[in-house]
């Protein structure tokens, strides 16, 4: 299997799993709460394509490009997708991306939680020595999440590549340095509440 290794990742708000196919079921669900996948500058499968997505993801992960999760809630329940990709072993660095989560969990500690889970696990465990984010320049919520978290902008990759419509991408790109993990571990600790004396 090519590097990283697939592992699991639980906190207290949510956990991280391989993704399997038989998750296919339980994402169709999480795709369509919200009808979370009809925004056009986002790539959330439709509830009848999620497991040709499942598929596309783990081929990716087959070739080396990708190790993705499914993200399980506080109960245990997929809640939706998350995956390293862009990997690059020799630097090494990862970039997070391709998440997306169901309407009912978007806006609670579960995205933070698998930001703290996915950081920690790139710097601590895999030595990488930077995390790359990426985004829609129309995905302002994602954008502010990005931001929210402590990654610094690195710039725009102007007409980048096509949003599911056809119209064009700006990719706005943010990283978090291993320099900086330490800062950026102690804001998500304090965000989740876990400083609290």
């Amino acid at each position: 299997m090519p590097w990283p290794d697939p592992v699991s990742l639980e906190g207290e708000f949510a956990s991280l799993v391989p993704l399997q196919e038989d998750h296919a079921d339980a994402l169709a669900l999480a795709s369509g709460d919200g009808e979370v996948w009809r925004a056009w500058y986002t790539n959330v499968p439709a509830p009848a394509d999620v497991a040709a997505e499942i598929a596309r993801r783990l081929g990716e992960q087959r070739a080396g490009r990708m190790l993705p999760f499914t993200v399980l809630d506080q109960a245990g329940v997929p809640a939706g997708m998350t995956t390293y990709m862009n990997i690059d072993a020799t630097s090494p660095r990862v970039e997070i991306g391709s998440t997306w989560y169901a309407k009912r969990v978007q806006r609670t500690s579960l995205n933070t939680q698998c930001k703290r889970l996915l950081l920690a696990h790139a710097f601590e465990s895999l030595g990488c020595i930077a995390v790359e984010f990426r985004t829609s320049s129309y995905n302002r919520a994602s954008r502010r999440a990005i931001e929210r978290i402590g990654a610094k902008a690195d710039g725009i990759l102007r007409n980048h590549s096509r949003h599911q419509n056809g119209t064009l991408r700006d990719t706005c790109v943010y990283s978090i340095l291993d320099s900086e993990w330490p800062g950026v571990k102690a804001q998500l600790d304090h965000m989740l509440g876990f400083d609290a004396p």
